[in-house]
Parts: structure tokens; C-alpha cells; sequence
């Protein structure tokens, strides 16, 4: 039975399915994935379910109607590892291979010392590969202004490519979140730091991705710049729920697993 299951959220993905499974189940760590997919036209969905049946019990298949936003497909992955299946560490990552799956087990090392592991452009090692200049500055304007307003310590503010302890999914009223597309990275970040939670960073390349078209639109954007001015007036509000520092005890289990 894997502790690790990766949430990889879909939609007209046929193109990186296949091969990103077999990566993601071949790495030395065993872990599962759950695919959220929202009713892909391009036969995603059907994919998944194909590895489901292939691999019972490492590979499961979420199917919602339509697309109903990133924010949403993580919650559905996260209900899924934490009640039904009973995961001990979840990632999420994106089925472009933006995020290379070879990470994954520095990823797993930090978490025997971090709550929240980030799979970082922003620290010593890490970086792009292909993207477009427009892109690069879009990223690192919404990094930085995140941090700003907002008190964050993660030099990788905006990144979707993370692991969460079990705990910390638990300590968080998730159905409760308002963000629902890109910007929900930014607010489980800010509701993982106010509660105490220790986050740690390592580096990865993040790539452009290689098949399909990029989900990011101008109405993302919009909606990101509302939810970074909402959560600073919840910032200076006050009022957060706040653990105390505490050191962090190994994953209970085989930690290869």
C-alpha cells in the first residue's frame, strides 16, 4: 500500500498521460497517483481509467462533468488520499511534465523534516527551461507580489508542484477555501504558513510544457490578483489559527513507500 499518492488533474492531457504514469510508477519511491480529470473531450478520462484497471490500488481515476477548476480538482484528490485511501503524504503536480517526475524523491527526503515541501525555481539549483520571456516575468511578478502582501517565506510562492503531510491537509478547512483555479495555490500556501506549518523548498527546472496548450488565461490572472488583495486584508486582519513550532517526527510506515 503507497503513503505517497500524487493528484494530477487533467483536462485534454491524452498527449503526456501514458508516459507520465509510467514514470510516476516506475520511481524508486512507490507511490500512486489519482488522476482528477474534468470530462476531457480528448479521451483523457478513458486513460486513466485503462491504468486504473492496470494498477488497482496505485492508480485511481476521478471523473467530474466539466471543468471546474484547478482549486476544486485538488480538494477532490485531497478528500480522496485522505479519507479513502488514507495517504500519508500528497503531492500535486501538473500532467505537463512542466513538473519532471525525477524530483519527486528529494521531495520525499525534505518531508521527513517539513510539513509542506515546494518544488522550487526560486532557490539555489533551480530555474526554467523554455519558457517565453512574457512568461518569466508574469511569474516572477506574481511570485514576488504574493510574498509581498502577503508574508510569504517561500521563495516559490506561486508553485504547483508540492507535498503535504497528512496533518497538514487535515488542519485545513479545505471545502472552505474561495480561490478555485491557479490562485488556490496562493491561498493554501498562506493558510499552510499561518497555521505554523514548516515549509521547505527544492530545486527543480521547471519546464514549458511539451504537448497541448497551457490552461493559464487572462481571466487566471484576474482572478489571482483578487485572491492575493482578499487574503492581505485577511492578513491584516489577524486572527489566523497558529500551531506551535514544533519539530517533525518521521512518516510512521516504510518511508519508501
Amino acid at each position: 500500500m503507497s503513503e505517497t499518492f500524487v493528484i494530477v488533474p487533467t483536462y485534454n492531457e491524452a498527449d503526456n498521460l501514458d508516459e507520465l504514469l509510467e514514470q510516476l510508477l516506475a520511481l524508486p519511491d512507490q507511490i500512486g497517483v489519482i488522476v482528477v480529470d474534468d470530462n476531457s473531450p480528448d479521451g483523457t478520462g478513458d486513460m486513466a481509467d485503462r491504468w486504473e484497471g492496470l494498477y488497482p490500488g496505485r492508480v485511481y481515476a476521478l471523473h467530474r462533468p466539466a471543468k471546474l477548476g484547478l482549486g476544486t480538482a485538488y480538494i477532490a484528490g485531497f478528500n480522496k488520499a485522505i479519507h479513502e485511501i488514507g495517504a500519508e503524504r500528497i503531492l500535486t503536480m501538473d500532467a505537463d511534465f512542466s513538473h519532471n517526475p525525477r524530483y519527486i524523491p528529494d521531495m520525499i527526503a525534505m518531508s521527513r523534516s517539513k510539513h509542506v515541501v515546494i518544488g522550487s525555481r526560486y532557490v539555489p539549483g533551480g530555474g526554467t527551461r523554455n519558457c517565453t520571456r512574457k512568461r518569466i516575468y508574469l511569474s516572477r511578478l506574481a511570485n514576488f507580489t504574493a510574498r509581498a502582501l502577503l508574508g510569504l517565506k517561500a521563495k516559490d510562492a506561486t508553485a504547483g508542484f508540492r507535498l503535504y503531510r497528512r496533518e497538514v491537509l487535515l488542519s485545513i478547512p479545505l471545502n472552505e477555501i474561495f480561490s478555485s483555479g491557479y490562485s488556490f495555490l496562493v491561498e493554501m500556501l498562506f493558510l499552510c504558513q499561518r497555521r505554523g506549518w514548516q515549509i521547505g523548498e527544492v530545486p527543480i527546472i521547471f519546464e514549458d510544457r511539451r504537448k497541448g496548450k497551457t490552461k493559464i488565461s487572462r481571466q487566471e490572472i484576474f482572478k489571482a490578483q483578487y485572491t492575493v488583495m482578499r487574503l492581505f486584508v485577511r492578513r491584516l486582519r489577524g486572527g489566523e489559527p497558529r500551531r506551535p513550532a514544533v519539530a517533525v517526527a518521521p512518516v510512521t510506515g516504510n518511508d519508501k513507500s
